[in-house]
């Protein structure tokens, strides 16, 4: 599913028009971005919980020469699935 086909069925299941839920989608996906750029957590009971993580800094090697390679380290977006979630897929 793409974000025009999730769209779609967002419009579908609140029975608005499809403006308000691209509009809607837009929002939460912009609210989860700036909370979890403030170093906050994102938790929606029953469905998941996104987070930020601290990836540590490594030596890695270059695939083409081999040569050790220094890799930064990193924040990286992480998502949980809730137990709900979980359920419904299984």
């Amino acid at each position: 599913m793409n974000k025009s086909e999730l769209i779609e069925a967002i419009a579908a299941s609140a029975d608005i028009p499809k403006a308000a839920a691209g509009r809607a989608l837009d929002a939460m996906v912009d609210t989860v971005s700036n909370a979890l750029k403030e170093g906050d957590q994102v938790v929606l009971v029953g469905f998941g919980t996104f987070s930020v993580k601290e990836r540590a800094a490594r030596t890695g090697r270059n695939p083409q020469t081999g040569a050790p390679i220094e890799i930064s380290a990193a924040k990286i977006p992480s998502f949980k699935a809730g137990k709900a979630l979980k359920d419904a897929v299984n």
